[in-house]
């Protein structure tokens, strides 16, 4: 389970608590054959762009025509891997060493020697064409391609940069062969998603290569135009089919609910199986068999990334022996083994890699599991939180068996604080369109998650970029009154609060593996009802336990109050994105957000004052944050959420969500003030840049 962020910024820890003419350019959409690359090559120009490109050929040796913000928006609508870090010599000018090549772009393609290569003047050349030329649509194919542009600019590129020229030998290879595993894991990825066929469809129009990139798909996913019928990097507009059931199947809008009452359900919706045969005769085939190919690619991969280490002699024997396990599970599923000798990584590698099949929320049913590779490093400056609430963790969960109630009871507390990373590379189901997850508890099934012995990490170098912090503060300050927004802080420091109590709350209560009459959350609620309440149960013990932490003498009441209303922030712009996805599914946190936001609204910790100017005095109406009030609307709202999920009571869980969630309310007219605010904002869209020797 993971914690899904547009706002929240992290760091290192909240000490003070406990005290994205020359030869064509290319970057690859994902390859979806069996036959992959041993490594990413750059994609050609699409043929209209390229025969611009080629007309126009190099330009100056100096490159000032576009600021570094428009520079960045360009290169990534035109799905060049192209990103300016910053104007470290303030020249307004690119300089070769401000130039990051972002994954899986090739460097020596645009840098080389020092110098910035033709072909990197030629397409500084298209961007400046396309500065003045943005849409391409004196077309028939007009209206869409406008549209795809519509949706790439509701996200603002933001580089995640990794150096790693200073790493010994073997450490560089085995950096090599994960970014081409993550490339392997890309194209698995669409293969579950049913977008691997749809590459060969894409029209010679770079901003439509660039969504189906961005997006792994070629639907649309910005709030803005998710719901246009024009929106789609493909002219054929194809409807969205998952590729773990059959199309057949996928007819009927209810094959979901069918399948679950089928007498070999329990087979057929496992998180590790595909779908396969005929809506009268299905069968579950586990992922090695349905895509064996690519499954062994990707284990070649880490296998030779195990083999680098030890030839150079690294002392990484844990690492070493999760990669082993792990390509052994892309073989034969063992995926159950892979996951323990990934929990005994913990506290003993200073890499932390994540490259499964684990979350859910990508498919229709939300019952099978995504493909996707974590890769980060391991951030050592969690301790002061960790010593702070580990001693107490038997006393968290028994705060929470209290208000959850019979026939809950309060279980033993083996989880794992989270641990802090910084990461390198998301591919797969863990690259986001736009934002990124920002804590994350895995897995969630086995032997690992029943015992309590998953791991749980907080992303601590998301959002931490001074475009990330001043986007966030517009958007505060134009939906708070002004007290309020002072309230709400931006320093990544007092915002990783909420992350870490998020996780932790995962693992306290009734969870994902707690049984009513033998039955587990996913059957008692459905799938995507059982993500909302898990999700709303975390979040809410967040800040709930901030709270008790408070009461206890554990937590400063100023820390309290700045990780709450970065909660509440948070929550805001998660109800921005709106409650269901296009073809109606929930999205998970945009509900516990509504949720949340509503009931601190109904219990006037929130109030609305329709004439006050917001923070930003341009704006009118705005919310107030009332302190005095929040401890009891939490304190009720966490009751509740408890003994639904303690219960297993299908009908509470749906009277809580539906006032909030439902469209023609008086709240609902807030969210679409709230989202229409937010949106003016585009949201973070990473990109990543690996530096090596």
């Amino acid at each position: 389970m993971h914690r899904s962020a547009h706002v929240v910024c992290l760091a290192a820890l909240l000490l003070a608590a406990c005290q994205k003419a020359p030869t064509p350019v290319t970057p690859p959409p994902v390859t979806p054959q069996a036959a992959l690359p041993a490594a990413p090559t750059p994609t050609a120009l699409a043929e209209d762009d390229t025969a611009t490109a080629l007309a126009l050929g190099p330009t100056a040796t100096e490159f000032k025509a576009l600021n570094r913000s428009d520079f960045n928006r360009l290169a990534a609508e035109q799905d060049l891997p192209l990103y300016w870090r910053l104007d470290a010599n303030q020249n307004q000018t690119l300089d070769a060493d401000e130039l990051a090549v972002t994954w899986p772009g090739a460097v020596a393609e645009w840098r080389l020697d020092g110098k910035l290569t033709p072909q990197f003047g030629a397409a500084y050349g298209l961007l400046q064409k396309r500065a003045t030329d943005p849409a391409n649509d004196a077309t028939a194919d007009g209206k869409r391609r406008a549209t795809v542009l519509a949706e790439l600019r509701q996200g603002r590129p933001t580089l995640i940069f990794s150096d790693f020229k200073a790493l010994p030998a073997g450490e560089q290879a085995f950096v090599q062969h994960m970014l081409r595993a993550a490339t392997l894991v890309e194209a698995l990825f669409a293969l579950q998603s049913g977008t691997a066929e749809l590459v060969k469809e894409l029209p010679p129009h770079r901003p439509s290569h660039a969504l189906f990139h961005r997006n792994q798909t070629p639907w649309c996913e910005a709030p803005a135009t998710e719901q246009s019928p024009d929106c789609n990097a493909l002219v054929a507009r194809p409807r969205k089919l998952s590729g773990l059931y059959p199309k057949e199947l996928q007819r009927d809008a209810e094959f979901c609910t069918k399948l679950d009452k089928l007498p070999n359900a329990a087979e057929l919706l496992g998180p590790f199986t595909a779908v396969r045969g005929t809506p009268t005769q299905l069968d579950a085939v586990p992922y090695e068999k349905a895509w064996p190919a690519e499954m062994a690619a990707v284990a070649t991969e880490l296998t030779a990334a195990a083999d680098a280490l030890v030839a150079d002699k690294v002392d990484e024997p844990a690492l070493v022996a999760y990669l082993r396990a792990a390509a052994k599970a892309f073989t034969d599923g063992s995926w159950f083994a892979a996951d323990e000798a990934w929990a005994k990584m913990e506290g003993k590698s200073k890499w932390y890699v994540r490259i499964a099949a684990d979350e859910t929320y990508h498919e229709p049913c939300a019952r099978k599991a995504g493909f996707h590779m974590s890769f980060a490093r391991v951030n050592q400056d969690a301790v002061a939180w960790q010593q702070m609430l580990e001693p107490i963790k038997a006393q968290l969960e028994h705060a929470i068996a209290v208000l959850a109630g019979p026939p809950y009871k309060s279980g033993k507390t083996g989880f794992h604080l989270p641990n802090f990373i910084d990461i390198v590379l998301n591919a797969g189901d863990s690259r986001s369109a736009l934002g990124a997850t920002v804590g994350q508890s895995l897995p969630n099934w086995g032997p690992v998650a029943n015992e309590s012995r998953g791991r749980t990490v907080a992303m601590a170098n998301l959002y931490t970029d001074p475009d990330s912090q001043a986007a966030f503060r517009t958007q505060v300050e134009s939906l708070f009154c002004k007290d309020s927004a002072a309230l709400v802080p931006t320093d990544p420091e007092s915002l990783i609060m909420t992350t870490v109590l998020h996780e932790a709350g995962h693992n306290l209560g009734p969870a994902h593996e707690y049984k009513v009459n033998g039955k587990v959350d996913d059957e008692l609620f459905g799938g995507p009802l059982a993500a909302t309440l898990e999700e709303l149960k975390a979040e809410t013990s967040a800040l709930y336990l901030a709270d008790w932490l408070v009461e206890n003498g554990k937590l400063a009441a100023d820390k309290r109050d700045a990780g709450q209303a970065a909660g509440v922030a948070w929550a805001m712009g998660h109800i921005a994105q709106g409650m269901t996805t296009p073809s109606g599914k929930p999205k998970p946190y945009s509900q516990l957000s509504a949720v949340q936001v509503g009931a601190l609204y109904d219990a006037r910790a929130l109030t609305w004052h329709a004439d006050q100017l917001a923070a930003n005095t341009t704006d009118k109406g705005c919310f107030s944050l009332h302190r005095e009030r929040v401890a009891h609307a939490v304190l009720t709202l966490m009751t509740r959420v408890a003994q639904i999920k303690a219960r297993g009571d299908q009908a509470a869980a749906d009277e809580l969500l539906t006032p909030y969630v439902k469209e023609g309310t008086e709240f609902a007219k807030l969210r679409d003030i709230i989202r229409t605010r937010w949106l003016r904002v585009p949201k973070a869209a990473f990109v990543y840049a690996v530096q090596l020797k």
